[in-house]
């Protein structure tokens, strides 16, 4: 899979529409959560996005450290429902932290994770900090990598 690293001015509309679809499709519907997703921060991050086909099937967006918590952190992890048994969130999770390295030149990361993903993302070095909390009505801890 090829990943594409943007700013919220460098993406074009179909690639936007195609992000906030996908997230929308995971998000809002898969998990039967309302919630604000459109929330003001795109702005502020630079877009992960990976491509199979030509279509986008998985993304993130990454922060520079103190935009979201005091460290760089992703956020809006997501793989499409039909791509997740191919591995692809592991390949979007390490595309996105060598994205952090190469943009904002820190090794520290900080997420909000789906309390369910905790071995996803333990086995790519984030540890537990704190304790679960509620996000949107859905059980997350935080996990820092360093």
């Amino acid at each position: 899979m090829d990943f594409i690293i943007k700013s919220f001015s460098e993406l074009n509309t179909t690639e936007l529409y195609n992000i906030l679809q996908l997230r929308s499709e995971v998000f809002v519907v898969e998990q039967d959560c309302v919630y604000q997703d459109v929330d003001f921060k795109d702005q502020k991050a630079l877009h992960v996005f990976g491509l199979k086909e030509d279509k986008i099937i998985a993304y993130t967006r990454i922060f520079k450290p103190g935009v979201y918590f005091k460290n760089a952190s992703i956020g809006r992890v997501v793989v499409a429902a039909n791509e997740r048994k191919y591995g692809f969130g592991h390949d979007l999770i390490k595309a996105s932290i060598k994205a952090i390295k190469t943009h904002f030149k820190v090794d520290e990361i900080t997420i909000s994770a789906q309390k369910y993903l905790k071995k996803f993302y333990e086995t790519h070095q984030f540890i537990q900090v704190g304790e679960e909390y509620l996000e949107d009505g859905i059980p997350h801890i935080r996990m820092d990598r360093e």
